[in-house]
């Protein structure tokens, strides 16, 4: 299928999907949906085995996006090197607020769920729904670094932990 004049990625692009974090598009193909064609990026996410499509005409109003760029980056690495800003709200009200941080898909946000949930061994440890956060956001950094530096992600991993440990 030939690139048309709205489409913004291309096969073998890597982007962000807000609620699923990096995925590769592997295809775009037209489906008869209720009578209309729709053309559709296929976008496959391998840390969680999935296949999404979404329209093309519907990609940046899902806040689908590039790969962050190295500013951004650097933005997030600060934002890991920042002190911890816990709100003293009830666990239930921050989890939520952390939650919707990851699934904005926004880099720096998902850095301060980082931050903010990070325990050195010195630290009392966390309670297993702050772990699940914890490791949602780490996840989901190490796999954005990963795609964009073109390491794998376990070596973003530990770029990631020797950050927070500085």
């Amino acid at each position: 299928m030939a690139k048309s004049k709205n489409q913004l990625y291309s096969v073998g692009d890597y982007v962000v999907y807000p609620k699923h974090g990096v995925g590769r598009i592997t295809e775009m193909e037209k489906q008869e949906v209720a009578g209309m064609t729709l053309e559709l990026y296929v976008i496959r996410f391998e840390k969680e085995r999935m296949t999404l499509r979404v329209p093309i005409n519907k990609a940046e109003a899902s806040g689908m996006r590039r790969l962050s760029s190295d500013a951004t980056l650097q933005e997030a690495f600060t934002t890991l090197k920042g002190r911890a800003r816990i709100k003293r709200t009830m666990w239930s009200r921050r989890a939520q607020e952390y939650e919707a941080k990851i699934n904005s898909g926004d880099l720096v946000s998902i850095a301060e769920v980082v931050r903010d949930l990070h325990r050195g061994d010195d630290q009392p440890e966390q309670s297993y729904s702050e772990r699940q956060i914890y490791e949602s956001a780490l996840g989901r950094l190490a796999r954005e670094l990963a795609a964009v530096e073109e390491i794998d992600e376990a070596a973003a991993m530990v770029k990631l932990e020797s950050e927070l440990a500085a």
